[in-house]
């Protein structure tokens, strides 16, 4: 079961799993970013409006943007698995989705054994406003903390990522100006 949700106040929309909680409503988050979580897991979701990297295929873009999110969490190694487009079938300006599959070994809270968080990324490139909408579902498969899902867990992310990344709707392209 899935519900709509509505991100940044209604400018996008998508299908995501009922429960989720709005990270917004614990901490801090960028006016650029919409952050859930999951209640029983430390699976999360970050969709995040980024200025268009100059990559111009979409494919190089996405692995951009992975490479990025690697840097960005201290990543001791991080592997692409696959890469694959989800046609617009949206009838609006966004191109085709990229989807990519990957994993990083991320080392969190000070430990010296890293995590390995499987990545699931979405870019949708909106060419006439100069972006790059970005959505990563992070799941950890492995914790030092004992962090990590199950495979139960692991695959239900899988599913939402993939419900999720086939509905998003750019319902009001303004959101860019």
């Amino acid at each position: 079961m899935f519900v709509l949700r509505e991100l940044f106040g209604g400018a996008i929309t998508a299908q995501s799993a009922p429960d989720l909680i709005d990270a917004s409503n614990i901490r801090q988050v960028p006016d650029t970013q919409e952050v859930f979580i999951y209640p029983h897991s430390n699976i999360s979701i970050i969709v995040e409006i980024l200025q268009r990297v100059e990559h111009s295929d979409l494919n190089d873009a996405i692995r951009f943007h992975f490479d990025s999110l690697a840097h960005d969490n201290s990543a001791r190694s991080a592997e692409v698995e696959n890469v694959a487009a989800i046609p617009n079938d949206k009838q609006n300006e966004t191109l085709p989705a990229m989807v990519l599959k990957g994993h990083q070994m991320v080392p969190k809270f000070n430990h010296t054994a890293p995590d390995k968080v499987q990545i699931l990324m979405a870019l949708f490139r909106v060419e006439s406003k100069l972006v790059d909408l970005v959505v990563t579902f992070n799941i950890p498969l492995e914790s030092v903390d004992g962090g990590a899902v199950n495979s139960r867990d692991a695959e239900k992310a899988k599913v939402d990522f993939d419900t999720f990344s086939r509905s998003l709707r750019i319902v009001d392209f303004g959101l860019f100006a």
